[in-house]
C-alpha cells in the first residue's frame, strides 16, 4: 500500500490549487486525474481580481497573465443583431468602464483576466508538480474507505490497468458535477439540475475585421433569423482574439436533443456572425444543462469536497472557476497545518461553514443573472408581432413615444446586467463565519454603504479580506498589503506604535506567524491609505490567516507585551482549535 498526507481528486482548478498550495507548504500529495491531461477545452474564462490574488500568492501570476487575454480587451460587451449588423447596446464590463475602474484599481493589486481553462489548468498542475506534488493522469477513482488514522482510497491505473490502494491522512473530491467522491461520501446538493439546455461550439474563424475596434470577449446576439432559448439571445465568445470563439445558444429540452450537424452548426454560426459566406473551421460542438444547485456540506470525516462538485451553476457572472480556486485556497491552508501539526483537527470543521454559504450565494447569482435578461428582451421584442425581433427592434429605433418608452426600458435593462457583469462586491465581499474567526462582540452587524453586489466594502473586521492598499516597500517600489501577508502563514498586522505586539512575537518564537509592522522600513504608509483604511488605533492588531482573511483584530492599543502576548496565544489557539499555547 502506497502512503501520502493528501490524495486529491480531479485535476480542474480546485483540485490543481489544492495541490500546488499543499505541495508548496512541504505537504506530500497525490493529484489524480482520470484522463490523459487537463481540460481539453476552453470552458471557464472569467478570472476574477480575488482569484488573481490567490494565484499572486502562489506565484502563479505572471505566468497566468501570459496566457490571458488583457482587461483592457475584456471591455464593452455588445448587444448587437449580428457582428456584421446594426448594435442595439454596449455594457461597459468587468470593471473597464470610465465609472468603474477606480474601484477595481482601488479593491486590488491585481486585473481581471481573461484566462479559458483549457490555459489556466496547465499552469496550475504544471506549478504543483515543480513544487513536489506527484501526479497520476489516466487514473481512475474507484472508491475510498474511511479508518480511525485515515482514508484509503482505491484506484486504477489506466482503462483494464492495475488497481492501486493508496492511504491517506486526508482525501480531497474535486472531481466535478458528476463528484463520484460526493455519492461515496454520502453528500448531497439541493437544488435543480438541467433546467435547460444549452449548445456550445469551438470553432475557427477570422473576425477581426467585425470586432478588433470594438474589443470583447463576449458579444451577445438578437436576430430575426432565429431562436436562442431560455435567455433569447445567441453567444459569441472570444476565446484566442480574434480568430477562436465559442458560440453558443439555448434549446428546448422538452423537444429532445438539438440538431447539432454540422449543417445546422455552420447556419446558426453565420447568422450569429451575419457574414453568409465566413469560412468557418469547427473543433468541438457539445451540449451542457444549466444546473441550480448546491451542497449545504462540503465534508464528512476526512473527506472534503470542492469546486464544481460542490456548486452547479451556468456560467453566468463568470463565478465558476474562481469560486473553485478559492475553495481549494481556504481548505489548503488548514489541512496543511492540521497535517502539520500547527492546528487541532476541529479548524477543519471551517471549511466547510466558510465556503458553503459562498457556494449557495455563487449558484443563486448565476442563476439570477440569466434571469435578468427578460427585462432586456423585453426591451427588443414586440411579442404580438409575427417576428417579434423585427417589429421590436423596428420599434426601438422609432421617434415616436413607443420607440422613446423602449429605449428608456433598454437603458433601465442595461442597469440590471451591472449585476452580472460589474458586480465587484459579488466578487470580493466575501465574509466569513467559522470558529476560525473571532467576531468583536461589541461590533455589531456590519452596516453597507453601497449596494454590497456591486461594490467593494473594504475592511478590517473579522471574516473579510484584508484591504489591499499601496505601502512602499526597501526599494521605494510601490508594495501592497497583501503582498506583505500569507504565503502560507499568519501575519501579525500592527503600526509602528505597536511595540508590544513586537516584542510579543519576538517572545513567541513561532516559525509560521510573522509581523507587519506598517510605518518601518519595507511597509511605509506614505499615502496614509493604511491609516484610513485599518479601522484600528495604530498600536492595536490584526490576525491575518494565511488566506488573507482576517481572524481576529484588537482595535485598541496595547502598550504592554505580557498583555500582548497573552491576547495573541488566546487568539491563536482559538483560530487553530487547539488547547495548548501554538507550537
Amino acid at each position: 500500500m502506497e502512503h501520502t498526507d493528501v490524495v486529491v481528486i480531479g485535476a480542474g482548478p480546485m483540485g490543481a490549487t489544492t495541490a500546488l498550495a499543499l505541495a508548496r507548504e512541504g505537504v506530500r500529495v497525490l493529484l489524480v486525474n482520470r484522463s490523459n491531461w487537463t481540460a481539453p477545452t476552453p470552458r471557464a474564462h472569467i478570472t476574477n481580481q480575488r482569484a488573481v490574488e490567490v494565484l499572486r500568492d502562489l506565484g502563479l501570476e505572471q505566468d497566468v497573465r501570459r496566457e490571458a487575454t488583457p482587461w483592457e480587451w475584456m471591455g464593452d460587451t455588445l448587444f448587437t443583431t449580428s457582428l456584421a449588423g446594426p448594435e442595439i447596446a454596449r455594457l461597459r464590463t468587468w470593471g473597464t468602464g470610465d465609472h468603474r475602474i477606480g474601484d477595481y484599481l482601488q479593491g486590488s493589486p491585481c486585473p481581471m483576466l481573461d484566462v479559458p481553462q483549457d490555459r489556466m489548468e496547465p499552469v496550475l498542475v504544471r506549478h504543483a508538480a515543480a513544487q513536489g506534488a506527484v501526479l497520476a493522469f489516466n487514473t481512475e477513482y474507484l472508491d475510498h474507505r474511511e479508518t480511525d488514522d485515515g482514508v484509503e482510497v482505491r484506484l486504477l491505473d489506466g482503462p483494464g490497468g492495475r488497481e492501486r490502494l493508496v492511504k491517506a491522512r486526508y482525501l480531497v473530491g474535486a472531481d466535478g458535477a458528476r463528484s463520484k467522491v460526493m455519492e461515496n461520501t454520502g453528500l448531497s446538493v439541493e437544488g435543480t439540475l438541467a433546467r435547460a439546455g444549452t449548445v456550445y461550439v469551438l470553432f475557427k474563424a477570422d473576425l477581426a475585421r467585425y470586432v478588433a475596434h470594438r474589443p470583447s470577449i463576449l458579444y451577445w446576439i438578437v436576430s430575426p433569423n432565429a431562436a436562442f432559448g431560455e435567455i433569447g439571445l445567441g453567444l459569441l465568445r472570444a476565446i484566442s482574439p480574434w480568430n477562436r470563439w465559442i458560440s453558443g445558444w439555448g434549446y428546448d429540452m422538452s423537444k429532445g436533443e438539438p440538431d447539432t450537424s454540422d449543417e445546422e452548426v455552420l447556419r446558426r454560426i453565420r447568422i450569429l456572425v451575419g457574414d453568409p459566406d465566413l469560412k468557418i473551421e469547427i473543433e468541438n460542438t457539445s451540449t451542457w444543462f444549466v444546473n441550480q444547485a448546491h451542497a449545504p456540506v462540503y465534508s464528512k470525516g476526512r473527506v472534503f469536497c470542492g469546486g464544481d462538485a460542490v456548486h452547479r451553476h451556468p456560467p453566468s457572472s463568470g463565478l465558476g472557476s474562481n469560486t473553485c480556486i478559492q475553495d481549494a485556497f481556504n481548505l489548503a491552508w488548514k489541512l496543511a497545518y492540521v497535517i502539520k501539526g500547527h492546528a487541532g483537527p476541529g479548524l477543519l470543521a471551517s471549511y466547510s461553514l466558510e465556503r458553503s454559504p459562498i457556494g449557495a450565494q455563487v449558484v443563486a447569482r448565476a442563476n439570477q443573472s440569466r434571469l435578468d435578461y427578460a427585462p432586456l428582451n423585453d426591451s427588443f421584442r414586440d411579442r404580438s408581432a409575427d417576428n417579434p425581433v423585427l417589429a421590436g427592434l423596428a420599434q426601438l429605433a422609432s421617434p415616436g413615444p413607443e420607440g422613446q418608452s423602449r429605449r428608456e426600458a433598454l437603458c433601465r435593462a442595461l442597469e440590471l446586467k451591472n449585476y452580472e457583469f460589474n458586480a465587484h462586491g459579488v466578487e470580493l465581499n466575501q465574509r466569513y463565519v467559522s470558529a476560525a474567526v473571532l467576531p468583536e462582540p461589541d461590533a455589531g452587524e456590519e452596516v453597507w454603504q453601497r449596494d454590497a453586489q456591486l461594490y467593494l466594502q473594504a475592511t478590517t473586521r473579522p471574516g473579510a479580506k484584508l484591504p489591499h492598499v499601496w505601502l512602499v516597500g526597501r526599494d521605494g517600489r510601490k508594495v501592497s498589503t497583501l503582498d506583505c501577508v500569507g504565503k502560507g502563514r499568519f501575519t501579525l498586522v500592527t503600526g509602528l506604535a505597536g511595540q508590544a505586539w513586537v516584542q510579543a512575537l519576538q517572545d513567541l518564537k513561532l516559525p509560521w506567524l510573522d509581523g507587519l509592522v506598517i510605518g518601518t522600513e519595507g511597509a511605509l504608509d506614505v499615502y496614509c491609505d493604511w491609516q484610513r483604511a485599518r479601522e484600528i488605533e495604530e498600536a492595536g492588531a490584526l490576525l491575518v490567516r494565511p488566506d488573507a482573511v482576517v481572524a481576529w483584530r484588537h482595535r485598541e492599543a496595547v502598550s504592554d507585551a505580557a498583555q500582548a502576548r497573552g491576547l495573541l496565544v488566546q487568539a491563536l489557539a482559538a483560530i487553530l482549535s487547539t488547547s495548548k499555547e501554538p507550537a
